[in-house]
């Protein structure tokens, strides 16, 4: 599928329909993924329901597959027609397409534009944090985020911080851009709008694992990956974010640095969207040299430069692979890394949390979204373990579904190191 923004047929609203239910037909015919998300389990019935006929759906029943495709990209790793097969199906690009072609003919909404801009709405949120949780946790208030955002009022939100990660090591660097290792490893640490707003933990443990292991690391300027926008259908401004990224990061691979990210979904963005969004070198230059955190600190452990001086033993850890890591197809880095700890002792479960960026705070999916997730709500819920979860905002669904919220495996890394919490 020619994933190309610049020309007119992508943008066709008919072009986009005929391709829309040529996958559908293709993937009707195969049904591999006939239990994956809702957008396959209502596809499949509604052209069963027209006699195998998926020229028999109704334009209602096509966009209501396409809005329920919430990007997990889990169908795309078991497809069996994916490129260079002739078929060339791609499901959740073609999809993304669909909404993207809908966005633009009907427009964007307020809550649209809120639930996108991540930037803007967590620097805001950082100022005033106390007020914010506050709010997101009334039951009142959040009545009315429902019914004027769309919102769903039980949909646990991220909690805000006063002091941003970058603000954190602005301090913690004294001003310097970065902290000097031995020169042997040089990472990017592109922190992602989560963590920086949400779960700045996250990063000081990065940091604090960084400095132990002597990389030699850099903070560079950043903007959020662009998905959120692309969730909303806001793609010129997806792009904007891309371009800023792009012109940042590949700076810094030039200087001999890798691009290293903690949340799977922003490593999966930088890996493999930002070159079909902008086709130009430097965003190849980046998609090449980017690496989710548990891969880069891996390899680094491959090279035998990874201290396995770990005071602290691990125990037991339920582990749960993000889709957009498993997506990325790079085996089970982080456990694999988290073997390292001495006593550790992994259960692992590949499973759609079914939290998938707004896709589940919207009120229409939250309750769609918990059934998802119930599986790996029964897998994470134990009182003798430490789960662990490598995507922020899967640690937030699976909190939803169990009371138990995750850390992720660089938390892990950083506590059996005996660090004192990355101050």
């Amino acid at each position: 599928m020619d994933f190309d923004l610049k020309s007119t047929e992508f943008w066709d609203p008919r072009a986009t329909r005929k391709e829309v239910l040529r996958v559908f037909d293709v993937c009707h015919g195969c049904r591999v993924c006939d239990t994956f998300c809702p957008s396959f389990v209502n596809l499949f019935q509604w052209v069963d329901d027209n006699f195998g006929n998926v020229d028999g759906l109704n334009d209602s029943q096509v966009n209501q597959v396409v809005d329920l495709c919430y990007q997990c990209k889990l169908c795309y790793t078991v497809c069996p027609y994916v490129p260079p097969h002739e078929w060339d199906i791609d499901f959740p690009r073609t999809m993304m397409r669909a909404s993207l072609v809908e966005s633009k003919k009907k427009g964007t909404s307020f809550a649209d534009r809120i639930f996108g801009d991540t930037d803007l709405v967590g620097s805001l949120a950082s100022l005033s944090a106390p007020l914010v949780n506050w709010v997101n946790q009334n039951p009142s208030l959040r009545a009315l985020m429902e019914k004027y955002l769309g919102i769903h009022r039980d949909r646990l939100l991220p909690t805000f911080h006063a002091e941003t990660f970058a603000k954190w090591f602005r301090r913690h660097s004294q001003g310097a851009p970065g902290r000097k290792g031995r020169g042997e490893e040089k990472a990017a640490f592109f922190y992602s709008c989560t963590v920086n707003y949400n779960e700045p933990e996250i990063g000081k443990a990065a940091v604090g694992v960084f400095e132990k292991n002597g990389i030699d690391f850099i903070v560079p300027v950043q903007q959020c990956c662009g998905l959120p926008f692309l969730d909303s259908g806001l793609v010129d401004a997806a792009l904007r974010k891309i371009k800023a990224n792009v012109n940042t990061l590949s700076q810094a691979v030039r200087r001999g640095y890798k691009v290293v990210v903690p949340s799977a979904s922003c490593s999966y963005m930088l890996k493999r969207d930002y070159p079909r969004f902008l086709q130009t070198d430097e965003a190849r230059l980046v998609s090449e040299n980017t690496y989710d955190l548990s891969e880069y600190l891996l390899a680094v452990h491959e090279k035998g430069r990874l201290d396995l001086n770990f005071p602290q033993k691990a125990g037991k850890i339920r582990y749960h692979q993000p889709c957009h890591l498993k997506a990325q197809n790079i085996g089970f880095k982080s456990q694999e890394l988290l073997k390292l700890i001495p006593g550790a002792e992994i259960s692992r479960m590949q499973c759609c949390s079914g939290h998938d960026g707004s896709w589940s705070v919207r009120k229409e999916n939250f309750e769609l979204s918990m059934k998802v997730g119930k599986p790996l709500f029964r897998f994470m819920k134990t009182e003798d373990a430490c789960t662990v979860t490598d995507c922020p905002l899967s640690a937030i669904q699976i909190q939803q579904g169990t009371g138990k919220k995750p850390v992720h495996p660089v938390v892990v890394l950083h506590q059996a190191y005996g660090l004192d919490g990355g101050e």
